[in-house]
């Protein structure tokens, strides 16, 4: 009988991880005992994912609000510090925010509108078109803001992020004043120090910045690359992809990754044989239809990744195929014509991009792909699976 089940993704629970924890044998001996409980066996070109979060965890890669701000305080001095772009987020940025006020005299909080880089809107586009306000020139005062749109709250976590914001640095001891605008340079007309904390569109923000005139510019993928007074460090991405761990500590992005998946990959060959690819994945790549938020607040989905999961899908649309090329074939007749033009494919190895036929497909890399897969099957609760296990993602019709 053929196979009838196609990808499969298991999330695989582990114990709670802690710094020193030899992590590339636990996520080894986690699969195999997982699939040794479920009665699944291991296959070529299956894929363990890990979640960034358990291997900087394991590398107790943290540090402290009195950490950042002293990074901060060495490149800013006694200057008014313009934060720019900042995500908003209790998880994701409160406590940088927290660590960044504290090494500042006076911060000007530059906030973006109708809502930050990652879709977490402070105020709905509908009551930017009620109060005639264009948020691609106007520059709105903390009291404008005020005026026009009142007290509003974030759709999901019921917080008003401008007030938030604002008792962190004043509670951190900075003076601090609240504007909104969308244009980087509009942070210049009140200060030429910047410190703009976007994510994907930060080297954009930096070089308008610079041609602007801006005296001192850093991002976040600036501070923190190196260890400060003892703290974690990410040589590559600094704050960017940090959590809270506690109120006045964060989890940094991991490093030294790549060795991380090499390492797993060759334990898994030596215990089954087998050639499994495998990935540190972080934030999965998608929108949220409701909240409107996109789900990417590290810089990448994945660090790390064994080389088989480099590129991006070479595939066919299957409905194309039965409406155009094979429309007038059913059943058995037709399923051996698609299955004969997909090996052919296969076989010859040649790239697809741009071909009527692949249209409907997902021209996305695949490591961000994978990513979302694993990202959706960990959850971010108490799921308790920091490993997935991912089968049959490479196969398609044929096999």
């Amino acid at each position: 009988m053929d196979r009838m089940v196609g990808t499969v993704s298991r999330g695989v629970r582990a114990p709670i991880i802690r710094k020193g924890d030899d992590l590339a044998q636990i996520v080894v001996d986690s699969v195999l005992a997982a699939a040794e409980s479920e009665k699944f066996q291991i296959h070529d070109r299956d894929v363990i994912a890990v979640t960034e979060a358990v291997v900087a965890r394991a590398q107790g890669n943290y540090a402290t609000t009195e950490q950042i701000a002293a990074d901060v305080r060495e490149k800013f001095g006694d200057d008014t510090v313009g934060i720019l772009f900042p995500i908003l987020s209790r998880n994701r940025f409160a406590v940088c925010l927290k660590g960044i006020a504290m090494g500042c005299r006076k911060v000007v909080l530059m906030l973006s509108y109708p809502s930050d880089e990652v879709g977490n809107h402070l105020i709905d586009l509908d009551m930017l078109d009620e109060k005639g306000v264009n948020p691609w020139s106007d520059v709105l005062t903390e009291e404008r803001y005020r005026q026009l749109f009142g007290y509003q709250k974030h759709y999901f976590t019921g917080v008003d992020y401008v007030d938030y914001y604002k008792q962190l640095i004043l509670n951190a001891g900075a003076e601090v004043e609240v504007i909104f605008a969308n244009n980087p340079k509009a942070i210049l007309q009140y200060t030429d120090c910047v410190l703009t904390c976007d994510i994907h569109s930060r080297q954009r923000t930096k070089r308008l910045l610079t041609a602007g005139g801006v005296r001192k510019v850093f991002c976040l993928d600036e501070i923190l690359t190196k260890s400060v007074d003892g703290s974690g460090y990410n040589d590559r991405y600094g704050l960017l992809g940090s959590n809270k761990a506690t109120e006045d500590s964060v989890k940094l992005f991991p490093i030294r990754c790549q060795e991380m998946v090499d390492r797993i990959r060759g334990l898994m060959e030596e215990k089954t044989g087998k050639n499994v690819e495998v990935m540190i994945y972080g934030d999965g790549a998608f929108k949220d239809p409701v909240g409107k938020i996109w789900e990417l607040a590290d810089p990448v989905v994945s660090p790390a990744y064994t080389p088989g999961l480099e590129g991006t899908p070479n595939e066919v649309k299957l409905k194309y195929l039965a409406d155009n090329d094979f429309a007038t074939l059913s059943g058995e007749e037709l399923r051996e014509a698609i299955k004969g033009y997909i090996k052919e494919k296969d076989e010859k190895a040649v790239s697809l991009k741009g071909t009527m036929v692949t249209q409907g497909t997902t021209p996305r890399r695949l490591t961000d792909l994978i990513g979302s897969l694993a990202d959706l099957t960990s959850g971010s609760g108490d799921k308790g699976t920091p490993i997935i296990y991912i089968q049959g993602y490479f196969d398609n019709y044929t096999k």
